[in-house]
């Protein structure tokens, strides 16, 4: 049997973080395979910032065990393994660009021969090549994005934590990261994805975990999500509150707005028969409105709507 410590990238079980009386991580719970690209999404003050700080060893958990790289947390050598992209980073602005990650080459102790073509691919890379000479503290947060992401490729890492990369980026910007991380994915590398932007995450991630009030709650992969849920949007009068609290019967997360109701359905078989049934019910059915189960409507069904990303 497999050792999943070993086996996977990350392996939390019950992480938990506290500072003083206060519950900044519950149950950090995870399993995340090697060279899958893993989002990690959930509401502000859900934890997912000391969650990603206990994983990478800049906090110590209260409790609880986690293995990176099947090495424990903290483990100078599964860090030598990892990159890191903070939200919030601070950057040596009077550097250049070439200088920055020269810097970061020599901290990994890389030598000049290994150092130097792999700052000028990464420029490349993240297309800042004519900007190799130009100090960061004229660089704007775009681009500041991208050589932060240079900064966490250097040493071809075996898993990669990106919190929130595409922030501060433009449309093509966003594509480049995509396309990176793709690539990472294509050699083997294991991608950690924290972000705000729902629709990136659905493009890029092959599973993705909910986490609330400091607790993973669910874990979903992203291919049985666009093959199976559907949302069902009805416009009919009149809806009386008993009539719309009947629909549970065939569909999930049941909302109404005045006259229109949105629900999830497993199947679209299910439509007549929610149609049939407000008929029966004297409603005037105006319009049903069939569409894929969207990650944003995953994420409202799971962790609600008291609080954003």
């Amino acid at each position: 049997m497999n050792n999943p410590q070993q086996f996977n990238a990350v392996e939390t079980k019950s992480l938990r973080k506290c500072f003083g009386e206060k519950v900044a991580v519950a149950d950090l719970s995870l399993s995340i395979r090697r060279g899958e690209v893993f989002g990690f999404l959930g509401p502000n003050g859900a934890g997912k910032t000391t969650s990603v700080k206990m994983l990478l060893g800049l906090v110590a958990p209260t409790s609880g065990q986690g293995w990176l790289l099947g090495r424990p947390l903290g483990d100078p050598l599964s860090r030598a393994k990892v990159g890191f992209l903070p939200e919030h980073f601070r950057f040596h602005d009077w550097l250049t660009a070439s200088e920055f990650l020269t810097l970061h080459a020599d901290l990994y102790q890389m030598s000049k021969t290994v150092s130097q073509p792999r700052v000028k691919a990464l420029l490349e890379l993240v297309d800042l090549t004519p900007f190799a000479g130009q100090k960061l503290h004229t660089f704007s947060k775009g681009m500041l994005q991208r050589v932060g992401l240079a900064q966490a490729l250097l040493n071809e890492p075996d898993l990669v934590i990106l919190d929130e990369p595409t922030s501060g980026l433009d449309p093509v910007g966003r594509l480049l990261v995509r396309d990176i991380i793709h690539q990472l994915r294509e050699r083997g590398a294991t991608v950690f994805l924290n972000s705000h932007l729902l629709s990136e995450v659905e493009i890029t991630c092959d599973r993705v975990a909910f986490i609330k009030h400091g607790v993973v709650i669910q874990t979903h992969s992203l291919v049985d999500l666009m093959e199976n849920g559907l949302t069902l949007e009805v416009r009919a009068r009149p809806l009386e509150p008993e009539v719309t609290g009947g629909l549970s019967q065939w569909g999930r997360q049941v909302r109404q707005d005045g006259e229109r109701v949105t629900m999830t359905l497993e199947s679209e078989d299910q439509i007549p028969a929610v149609n049939h049934y407000l008929l029966d019910h004297g409603a005037e059915v105006f319009a049903l409105y069939p569409h894929k189960l969207s990650l944003e409507d995953l994420f409202i069904q799971v962790v609600g709507t008291d609080g954003g990303l």
